[in-house]
């Protein structure tokens, strides 16, 4: 599990992020919400062992991150971002890019380095791109390329920015169920969501921060009756009540 504890964080000396404390839970998804440039985005940064540390501390399964090599961190923790470069290997060579935590130099891959990859790019509905170059990719495929390379390491908390971002509705719920299946079996799913509504019906928990600051923390229904979207987005959240669960719109 990863905690954070009065999390100071920032980048380029400016903090960003102004003591935020939050627990990631296996077994759960949490969603991450909150205006651009609210610091979401640093957060997961800080959580994954690349940003920078200004105060508080970040704890993995109860060791400070910074007593932590970036191999063991890498091995505990995955880390989707939402920037990614388009290198000229395909896509089942990028996911195997996952496995080197669990390598020493020179890294030979072994034949369970082989079946994670494979396990993750089925998964991560990429098998039919697997031998695909990613600059030939279009957005979305290369979304599901960087959420196989994601899953093939194969850590305990997985770390998404932006996940949704370029897929087509059928990919973007197909993801989400992919974040619930992984949760049910005990791994804690964080993900950065724009997508207010997705959100509020597929992740168990929301996080909602506003300037830097953790408005509020809970289940969407916690979220919904506290109005702190409204708040945050300065929008009128309602919620709805139809034969397939609760639906979230703005008025």
């Amino acid at each position: 599990m990863i905690e954070l504890r009065s999390l100071r964080s920032g980048y380029g000396g400016r903090e960003v992020l102004h003591g935020v404390s939050l627990r990631f839970r296996p077994g759960e998804v949490l969603a991450i919400a909150g205006p651009n440039g609210c610091g979401k985005s640093t957060l997961l940064r800080a959580a994954a062992g690349i940003g920078e540390v200004m105060g508080g501390e970040v704890l993995l399964d109860g060791a400070p991150s910074s007593s932590l090599s970036a191999r063991q961190i890498a091995q505990k923790c995955a880390y989707m971002p939402q920037d990614r470069p388009a290198p000229s290997i395909s896509v089942r060579r990028m996911a195997l890019h996952g496995r080197f935590p669990y390598l020493s130099y020179p890294r030979r891959y072994r034949p369970e380095d082989y079946a994670a990859v494979e396990r993750a790019l089925e998964r991560a509905g990429a098998l039919d791109i697997a031998d695909v170059p990613i600059p030939e990719l279009s957005g979305g495929q290369r979304q599901r390329a960087y959420l196989a390379m994601a899953l093939a390491q194969e850590a305990q908390t997985l770390l998404m920015d932006e996940p949704t971002a370029f897929l087509d509705i059928s990919h973007q719920l197909a993801l989400m169920d992919t974040a619930a299946s992984l949760a049910r079996e005990g791994r804690a799913v964080v993900m950065v969501l724009h997508d207010l509504p997705l959100a509020l019906r597929r992740a168990d928990r929301l996080a909602v921060l506003s300037a830097g600051e953790l408005l509020a923390e809970g289940t969407p229904e916690e979220i919904c009756a506290l109005g702190v979207i409204d708040r945050a987005f300065n929008v009128r959240l309602r919620r709805a009540e139809t034969p397939d669960g609760p639906q979230y719109y703005f008025a």
